[in-house]
């Protein structure tokens, strides 16, 4: 053989052990046998990494890819890396982002059909509301999604909002008269404080603890693990239960990428996002339960509302329900006796 040849022979083995080696570290870096996926999704969360929601929506990425085999492999995007809930409900619409977990009242702004599930004191607790949501209503709203190019998928909870103050406690619908009071960014809500006689005041979350520290509020509105997380039990001392809204959340798939999956696809998705509910609802109530405990700890006052005061907090909505949902009114009923 040439001396030419024998460097071309010596340049091919090189060439094939390199392959050799490579595909064996890409295989043991995968995993030998392992499929590649037909399918890579974003999935959009704001939440940090051990909130509910963010392990409700890795458990839900999990099962989908154990029952497909490993066909579709979904990644969780969360702390907002896809944007604020608002963008990633127009990312999903237009199949940028394949999944998300959003809060009603992000979808209601541009779903308004969904408000009516908003109304404050519509629920009188949670099996009230989870009755309402995994029944024929439930399903019916979630259906109301395509009307935005989304499919939806399955509720998610986000417990009860309450209000919280830190000059005097909250016993009482009269205790609310003139106070300023942040509350959640929608205008529901904000007519919600108005028409308790208090005024709304527009703070964003992240700057509602100098907000009570600094006076220019005298409390907001959140639930448990909201306000012991952003620690408002040092600026807020007095929480009052009063339930006012149960804002349910909701996991959403985008139109575009639902049409293009197959029939089997479709139905692991759906059975994995409700699996991956009931996963998320536990976790809710174990958060809630110990931020609860945390607030106590730390000088927390509760004050419970009377079934006779509640009443007297729901009664001051009906203005608000006729704004808000005055074509529905048949359905509120329908609700409230659930």
């Amino acid at each position: 053989m040439s001396k030419k040849g024998k460097i071309l022979t010596t340049i091919s083995i090189c060439l094939l052990l390199a392959l050799a080696v490579g595909v064996t570290l890409f295989l043991k870096h995968r995993g030998a046998g392992e499929p590649v996926p037909e399918y890579v999704f974003l999935y959009a969360e704001n939440q940090t990494a051990d909130y509910p929601t963010t392990l409700g929506g890795q458990y839900f990425a999990d099962l989908v890819n154990e029952r497909t085999d490993g066909r579709i492999k979904i990644l969780v995007k969360y702390g907002a890396e896809m944007g604020s809930e608002a963008e990633a409900i127009d990312q999903v619409k237009y199949g940028g982002i394949a999944f998300a977990r959003v809060s009603l009242s992000q979808l209601a702004e541009k779903i308004p059909d969904m408000n009516v599930l908003l109304l404050p004191y519509l629920y009188d607790d949670s099996e009230h509301m989870w009755r309402v949501l995994e029944g024929e209503i439930g399903d019916e709203f979630l259906e109301k999604t395509v009307a935005y190019d989304l499919v939806g998928l399955s509720w998610y909870d986000a417990g009860a909002r309450n209000f919280y103050s830190s000059d005097e406690p909250i016993r009482r619908l009269e205790d609310l008269k003139g106070k300023n009071i942040r509350a959640q960014e929608s205008a529901i809500m904000s007519d919600m404080v108005s028409a308790l006689g208090a005024h709304p005041v527009e703070v964003v979350y992240s700057e509602v603890y100098s907000a009570l520290e600094q006076g220019i509020v005298d409390g907001a509105e959140n639930n448990w693990p909201s306000y012991e997380a952003m620690k408002h039990y040092k600026v807020a001392r007095y929480y009052t239960i009063d339930e006012h809204v149960r804002v349910p959340e909701m996991q959403i798939c985008s139109g575009a990428v639902w049409d293009e999956l197959t029939e089997e696809y479709r139905q692991i998705i759906t059975e994995c996002a409700r699996e991956s509910a009931l996963y998320e609802r536990r976790l809710w109530k174990e958060r809630e339960e110990s931020s609860k405990e945390t607030a106590l700890k730390n000088g927390t006052e509760i004050i419970v509302l009377s079934p006779e005061e509640k009443k007297r907090f729901r009664d001051a909505m009906k203005d608000l329900y006729e704004k808000y949902c005055g074509d529905s009114m048949d359905l509120i009923e329908k609700i409230m006796k659930y």
